[in-house]
């Protein structure tokens, strides 16, 4: 088990989702869980590009999908 990493008033610390730096996961932070605001503009840009997706399995191109006549 990881111990968390605390700041000296008690202030949890976490790793940034977009740089990977500390950043202090508390109210005295606006950007929480990021550490600054450019990280945080930095994922809802991705966010808005559509790069986070859920991985899918799409049919071929070649068969036919959903066409009750041929199931």
């Amino acid at each position: 088990m990881v111990a968390s990493k605390k700041t000296p008033s008690g202030e949890r610390i976490v790793r940034c989702p977009a740089c990977g730096k500390d950043s202090v996961y508390a109210p005295s932070n606006p950007y929480r869980p990021f550490c600054s605001a450019r990280c945080k503009g930095i994922d809802l840009g991705a966010w808005a590009n559509e790069e986070f997706r859920m991985p899918v399995e799409a049919p071929p191109e070649d068969e036919p999908f959903g066409d009750p006549k041929i199931q």
